[in-house]
């Protein structure tokens, strides 16, 4: 995950600390409770954990990971069973839980589990398509003590409903987000890139800057699941796209109001930012930004090390993305125990990655500061978790005259 509003626009928000390991300049003037914790490394923290809760919902996106339906799936973790889970992750001291699905709000003991997790001490988040966020819903959220509300949106009406797949989704997810600013839930926008979905770029700005949406989230295409047909951006669509959001959060970060913007799932993104900065003449910021990039690992510190997913029926995957691929089940051994075993080949391969991955990302320069790109795009599109990340759009010329 890239801070475009931090590392280009030099302006903090509540997460800079615990991404760049750099204490807040000013942190009154980040609202309490969403401010991390400084770690001394990158490699020191603990993993996010994104809980699938359900595999059940009430759309059908043709991007999904997990390929869900409007229907009820069998052998799902029971409400004992989360709260054993969750009782797990506050004792390893996680630095947050992500409820996502499937759609999380569709499970009956959906705030049931919150509530309990939020009296462990964990901070909660939310991934959600947004239909289901009425007026009294989120108001049930801020109650509960969600710290983040984030609601997908694929492009404008009809793209995002075309792409969800049921009319009308577009509306209620717009109605959820303005239902959650109304109250003062933290809230905010995600959208996965994809060929049909860039195009509506514009009039995504312009959505966030109408409804003073706070924060952005752009998710690259990790084509899995259902998603494994979607049509990406290429290489050079992908550079020109992120070209366009480094702009408008750096336009973002000298307006009055903070909008957090950021990139997720390219670590490529990093190297790119930087040698914007080198091409525009910011060179002191250009060698911070490095410095910076360095100390988070980019991809390093990802899938296995700083990211896990625990699947509806308790399978713990590398991310969210790589549902093939188990450790094992937390109805068997907790959370913690599976997470920090390393007798599995590519859980210890992941935790210490350098000199297996193959390829460019292998001789890149700027490996330390990305990490080797994402091992699970690695896996899906060529059938090999070393192989070099095919998502890389920084060139031959530009890692050669790094």
């Amino acid at each position: 995950m890239l801070d475009l509003t931090f590392l280009y626009g030099e302006r903090e928000s509540g997460s800079t600390p615990h991404r760049y390991g750099q204490a807040l300049k000013q942190p009154g003037a980040i609202p309490k409770g969403h401010q991390h914790a400084v770690a001394r490394s990158a490699a020191e923290r603990r993993p996010i954990v994104v809980w699938n809760i359900t595999r059940t919902c009430n759309l059908s996106c043709v991007h999904c990971y997990t390929n869900s339906e409007a229907k009820a799936y069998p052998d799902e973790l029971t409400t004992q069973e989360g709260k054993a889970l969750l009782d797990n992750l506050a004792d390893f001291k996680v630095p947050a839980v992500l409820f996502s699905g499937g759609e999380p709000t569709v499970r009956k003991d959906f705030f049931e589990l919150a509530k309990y997790a939020v009296a462990k001490g964990l901070r909660l988040v939310l991934s959600t398509n947004g239909t289901q966020i009425t007026p009294a819903f989120a108001e049930r959220l801020k109650e509960t003590g969600f710290t983040y509300v984030g609601i997908s949106l694929d492009g404008l009406r009809e793209v995002h409903d075309e792409f969800r797949r049921h009319p009308g989704c577009f509306d209620k997810a717009v109605d959820g987000i303005r239902n959650c600013l109304s109250i003062g839930q933290k809230v905010g926008l995600r959208l996965t890139l994809t060929k049909t979905t860039a195009r509506d770029l514009d009039g995504i700005f312009e959505l966030i800057e109408r409804e003073k949406i706070p924060r952005v989230c752009f998710y690259h295409l990790v084509p899995s699941g259902r998603g494994t047909g979607v049509v990406d951006v290429t290489l050079d669509e992908s550079r020109s796209v992120v070209a366009r959001i480094m702009e408008r959060a750096r336009a973002w970060s000298k307006g009055e109001r903070l909008v957090e913007v950021l990139t997720v799932d390219n670590p490529c993104d990093g190297p790119y930012l930087y040698l914007q900065l080198l091409r525009e003449g910011r060179t002191e910021r250009a060698a911070e930004v490095l410095k910076l990039l360095k100390w988070n690992g980019g991809a390093l510190a990802g899938s296995g090390v700083g990211i896990a997913d625990v699947d509806p029926n308790g399978n713990v995957h590398p991310d969210q993305f790589w549902m093939d691929v188990s450790f094992g089940n937390v109805r068997e051994r907790p959370f913690s125990e599976i997470w920090t075993d390393v007798s599995n080949p590519l859980m210890a391969g992941l935790k210490d990655r350098r000199g297996r991955i193959t390829g460019r990302c292998a001789s890149c320069k700027f490996f330390d500061a990305c990490g080797g790109g994402l091992r699970s795009r690695a896996a899906h599109a060529l059938g090999d978790p070393w192989a070099s990340d095919p998502a890389c759009y920084i060139t031959d010329d530009e890692i050669a005259g790094a």
